[in-house]
């Protein structure tokens, strides 16, 4: 009797390819699990390591982790630091500089992380998340010194 075996298959494809698809998957009421790709949410947050548990945002707040489109299909996921009016500045973790977009073009919060392998989520109104966003945003003027020692073996480039 033949066995029905399925494989699972990755497929990798660019993210302005990707991600619209992601958007329109949330417009329609679904989350979403994306695997986190890049260093710029270290040191809480690690390339090809942890995933993303992604939903739509309807009231983005300082604070929040989110998926915005900064320029035309390129997105990061990154933390919002100051809203004025309608204008968004984000910030990496990992990163020094700032990237700006408009309200509008925030497209979804991250409400957890799947870290370090693990199958439960890190929600980001938990209290591990917020603490840690309470000290790790405090602490910007001494992040290139910090991810320094944390890293020493990685050369740190920053935008």
């Amino acid at each position: 009797m033949p066995q029905d075996h399925h494989q699972i298959k990755t497929v990798q494809m660019p993210n302005d390819v990707f991600l619209p698809f992601v958007i329109e998957q949330l417009n329609e009421g679904h989350t979403a699990t994306l695997p986190l790709r890049g260093r710029s949410m270290r040191p809480f947050l690690e390339d090809g390591r942890d995933k993303a548990l992604l939903q739509l945002c309807d009231h983005p707040q300082v604070g929040d982790a989110v998926l915005a489109e900064i320029s035309k299909g390129l997105f990061v996921l990154h933390r919002i630091i100051r809203i004025e009016g309608r204008q968004v500045t984000l910030r990496g973790d990992g990163n020094l500089s700032d990237e700006h977009c408009m309200l509008s073009d925030i497209r979804a919060k991250a409400v957890g992380f799947y870290r370090k392998g693990r199958q439960t989520l890190d929600r980001t109104d938990g209290r591990k998340w917020r603490l840690y966003s309470w000290w790790w945003t405090r602490l910007y003027p001494l992040r290139r010194y910090l991810l320094f020692i944390i890293y020493p073996h990685i050369p740190q480039r920053f935008k």
